[in-house]
């Protein structure tokens, strides 16, 4: 079959919502990422659970992430298809891709949230073993912590499926998504810059 597949268009290979659940759902681990007060982009790993179209996030608040973050609550968020459990792995079934979520945020560490977000991230990671889901909750209610919620402003997609279908030309134009301004207007300027047709 023709290949369609543009490899400078990735914008067009977006996730419809309920497969953005399932990724968020499924994945065990994302990348938080924050600026430091000298501008540097850092990001650390960390479990995490999606409620109510939000991240939520734990670590000690005596952490860099914690003055970084109340200084400037801005922060981005990436989960992959990359953080499902062993378990669901080779499962083809789920999405296939990444998401990255800029977002703000804001830090929680009253008792109800804890007990309800410490009780969620260790069934997550714990979802057929009830000692491990216990041990796991014990270690998270510690006096130090504070748990990070992430509210998103803007999803950045990549459907490793829909990307797939394209390049093997099994896929209708209709079921891809809008090109983004990055791969519209931003890439034909650059192309413009080196001489060559726009697309």
């Amino acid at each position: 079959m023709a290949q369609t597949h543009d490899h400078e268009i990735v914008s067009i290979y977006p996730f419809s919502d309920a497969e953005v659940d399932t990724i968020m759902n499924k994945s065990v681990e994302c990348v938080l990422m924050w600026a430091t007060k000298d501008g540097w982009p850092v990001g650390v790993t960390h479990a995490f659970v999606w409620h109510e179209g939000k991240i939520w996030i734990t670590f000690s608040e005596h952490r860099h992430r914690a003055a970084a973050i109340k200084r400037d609550p801005r922060v981005s968020v990436n989960v992959s298809s990359h953080g499902y459990p062993p378990a669901l792995a080779a499962d083809p079934s789920l999405p296939r891709g990444a998401i990255t979520f800029k977002g703000t945020a804001e830090f929680k560490s009253d008792d109800a949230t804890k007990k309800f977000f410490y009780t969620a991230l260790s069934r997550k990671l714990n979802p057929s073993n009830k000692q491990g889901e216990e041990f796991f909750f014990n270690l998270l209610d510690s006096p130090l912590r504070t748990i990070l919620v992430v509210t998103p402003v803007k999803k950045i997609m990549y459907n490793g499926a829909t990307a797939g279908k394209h390049m093997t030309g099994t896929i209708s134009e209709a079921e891809l998504g809008e090109r983004m301004e990055s791969d519209l207007e931003r890439m034909n300027r650059a192309r413009a810059a080196k001489g060559l047709p726009p697309r």
